[in-house]
């Protein structure tokens, strides 16, 4: 019992302990979705895996590398990203297409684990939501449309009519997607306390949905985008917080950036939610701070090479 407490408890030391302290963590969320979503959203994480091993055997293969799908296992966590974030009234070709867009396009092409410039399944949940919008919003009778679709689309109801108005509404954000953020919190302080993730990422993020939330919080008028706890819970805020923007490859590597990177995305997120075209830009502001990352690295570099 020690022992096994010790490995799930310790401080990991490999990429593929690190990924099963990641995959364990995002246990809470993928079944917390599923209870919420109903079990297409198994299905969904189901596919997404067998088409993650797929992909990255026939990679390994085309580079005449041991065939080991899942071995570092940071496919896995890519797979059940992007399985938690499709809908689950989507075909499920729509998970094929996306994990074969982040681990060939975003990850392998780039040389693999460390090498990519993107988060391989934020790059490949934008795709799919580019290239299949409808089916990307599509939500059966039970689900309805998110608060964030309600919000957006209102007209001149104040938050507390549109929430009135509909079952879009949960206790302090979104209906089913509040008790998600809830999981992915809990698993996310998971990899705080094993070392996995650093406290300052997560704070970042949240902070950025937090300002200007808050900036621009009237109290609920007609005009208002919500409050800062409404958006923290709303969308795939703790999951962007947590595990996509807390990426080690993607993510710079100066404590001072990482406050700069995390701010951005966050404050990123809310800026598409309140004037964007879709209702949640966690993949789009993960993949614009993933293109200032090159440049924060460079900087630094630059700034510790100057002479004293």
């Amino acid at each position: 019992m020690a022992c096994a407490l010790t490995g799930v408890f310790g401080n990991p030391r490999s990429t593929p302990a690190v990924m099963d302290r990641v995959l364990i963590a995002l246990v809470p969320a993928v079944g917390v979705s599923a209870w919420a979503f109903g079990p297409l959203m198994l299905a969904h994480c189901a596919v997404a895996l067998l088409a993650g091993a797929g992909f990255e055997a026939g990679c390994q293969r085309l580079r005449r590398r041991p065939v080991r799908p899942f071995a570092d296992r940071s496919t896995a966590v890519t797979c059940l990203l992007i399985g938690i974030g499709i809908p689950a009234a989507a075909p499920l070709w729509i998970s094929i297409v996306a994990v074969g867009i982040a681990i060939v396009l975003a990850k392998e092409l780039y040389g693999g684990l460390g090498r990519n410039v993107f988060n391989p399944a934020m790059a490949g949940y934008a795709a799919v939501l580019v290239a299949y919008p409808q089916a990307m919003t599509s939500f059966d009778a039970a689900t309805g449309a998110t608060a964030l679709d309600a919000l957006e689309f209102r007209g001149a109801l104040t938050v507390a009519e549109a929430a009135a108005d509909g079952a879009a509404f949960g206790v302090v954000g979104a209906a089913g997607f509040e008790l998600v953020n809830a999981a992915a919190l809990l698993g996310g302080l998971y990899l705080v306390a094993v070392g996995v993730v650093h406290w300052r990422l997560p704070a970042a993020v949240l902070l950025g949905i937090a300002l200007p939330a808050a900036a621009l919080y009237d109290g609920g008028s007609s005009e208002s985008f919500g409050s800062p706890l409404f958006h923290w819970f709303a969308g795939a805020s703790m999951l962007a917080a947590f595990f996509i923007a807390t990426d080690p490859v993607t993510a710079p590597r100066a404590a001072g950036h990482q406050w700069l990177f995390g701010v951005g995305i966050g404050a990123l997120v809310f800026a598409i939610r309140a004037a964007g075209s879709h209702p949640d830009g966690v993949a789009f502001a993960v993949l614009l701070g993933n293109l200032a990352t090159p440049i924060l690295d460079r900087w630094d570099r630059s700034h510790h090479a100057r002479p004293a």
